[in-house]
């Protein structure tokens, strides 16, 4: 039904729907997920269906929904990081509402293409925290991201100068595929941050999306996210909007940087991939914790410059401490499980960036005063990492353990290594002024997101003849 007395589906109706979120403090398991998405289509014939798109490496199917007959599609999947599951409950709600509401589905003139889970098998490595998604550090122990050459975001074919990818994993030749069959208009590859405030990738200015999605969060009471943004080489289009993350973006900053990119980058992402259709792409990226500095921009008497080097410094210190490790234990592991490569590949790259950091801080756009809020979020880029490649680590060690294959190096290196991590986490849970936010209202910020950009491209459409 109708929120309010304006019309149906229109951006004032849309802000009202993301007020009517029901509570919501956890998030599904896989199984769960997947469970709730055929009850949905068992109980609404006609409007709904389901088809399997594809298989996981690991033998598990991979559904798609459909929702509505309206002649424009747009296509919406969850889970591609694992560690990143506000977009299932998303989903869930969006197509609840859409099933349920036959205004607001009609308003739209769409066929919804939703995808719960695109990598089931990396998201069953974190149910361990989903049931309650409150402490940073619980988080964290059991957190699992897969290596970049193992996530389904980053692993479309590229090829930009001298890099060139193409291990295309079999979960991203199945989105291919429904890409290239549907030719979506607009297409939301759900994701979310850790903590801070909320921002957006936006691969098009649309006229009036800006404006929507500022609001879309301020409604809700949570802060846009000014702090430092996830790479130098990104665009702003506005305050906590940004141009999508490229992946030949990122190529052409490290160039410019002096710095070798071949090595250092690998597959292209989705946005670039349904680029060819014409599709509008976004991401709405949404914290679990936020903090007042989030969008802080008070001037402090801090350079930028220092803020800079003091994270390439403390990212540099984690991938020594985080390397010696993994190297140590390195001829005694005898299990290759997600875990270790991950670790792996996130490990070394740590050291990177921080290379990478140290020598952006000498360009002449970093002297000046940092803001609150770049302060806040340079310094916490480092616990974050802290916190999941060392909790990676630790599981990796962990597996070897619990099979009974631990030598005794690798039972003293894991030893080690929590106590490092013990070390971590207390600095993490010494932080104050955290604020966990309600499951709730960041899936409102993702569902008004959604429809909104979806009403503004409709309007585009229209007014364009």
């Amino acid at each position: 039904m109708s929120t309010s007395t304006t019309a149906v589906g229109s951006l004032e109706d849309i802000l009202g729907r993301t007020h009517q979120v029901p509570p919501m403090h956890d998030f599904p398991t896989v199984d769960a997920l997947l469970a709730s998405f055929d009850d949905l289509v068992a109980a609404h014939p006609g409007i709904a269906s389901s088809r399997r798109i594809g298989t996981s490496r690991l033998g598990e199917p991979i559904p798609m929904v459909s929702i509505g007959h309206g002649r424009r599609q747009h296509l919406l999947f969850a889970g591609v990081h694992p560690n990143e599951p506000i977009g299932f409950r998303m989903l869930q709600h969006l197509a609840a509402l859409l099933c349920d509401d036959d205004a607001l589905r009609e308003s739209f003139d769409a066929t919804w293409h939703l995808i719960p889970c695109i990598d089931p098998d990396g998201t069953r490595l974190n149910e361990g925290w989903y049931g309650d998604p409150t402490r940073r550090t619980v988080y964290a122990r059991q957190f699992y991201r897969p290596a970049p050459n193992e996530q389904v975001e980053w692993t479309f074919p590229f090829a930009h100068k001298d890099a060139w990818f193409d291990q295309v994993l079999p979960e991203t030749q199945a989105l291919m595929r429904v890409i290239d069959e549907v030719k979506p208009q607009m297409m939301v590859s759900l994701h979310n941050a850790e903590l801070g405030g909320v921002y957006y990738y936006l691969s098009e200015d649309v006229p009036g999306a800006v404006e929507a999605l500022h609001a879309i969060p301020a409604g809700l009471g949570l802060p846009l996210d000014t702090g430092e943004p996830e790479s130098p080489a990104l665009q702003a289009i506005a305050p906590a909007v940004f141009g999508m993350l490229s992946t030949a973006g990122e190529y052409d900053y490290l160039e410019e940087l002096g710095v070798d990119p071949t090595g250092s980058v690998g597959g292209e992402s989705s946005s670039a991939y349904a680029s060819r259709h014409g599709t509008v792409s976004l991401v709405a990226e949404l914290p679990y914790w936020s903090h007042p500095a989030a969008d802080d921009d008070t001037a402090t008497d801090t350079a930028y410059r220092d803020v800079v080097l003091a994270k390439a410094a403390g990212l540099e210190e984690m991938g020594a401490v985080l390397g010696g490790i993994l190297d140590e234990a390195a001829p005694d592991l005898t299990i290759r499980s997600p875990f270790l490569r991950a670790s792996e590949a996130f490990v070394p790259m740590m050291s990177v960036i921080g290379g990478h950091e140290r020598m952006r801080a000498e360009r002449p756009e970093c002297d000046r005063p940092a803001t609150v809020a770049e302060v806040f979020s340079n310094d916490d880029l480092v616990r974050c990492f802290r916190l999941r490649y060392g909790g990676m680590l630790l599981r990796a060690l962990d597996a070897e353990v619990a099979a009974g294959t631990a030598t005794a190096r690798v039972r003293r290196l894991r030893e080690r290594m929590a106590e490092v991590y013990d070390a971590w986490t207390a600095e993490a849970d010494a932080v104050e002024g955290l604020e966990v936010l309600d499951v709730n209202r960041l899936v409102g910020v993702q569902l008004g997101a959604a429809l909104a950009l979806a009403r503004c491209l409709a309007a585009r459409e229209e007014d364009a003849g």
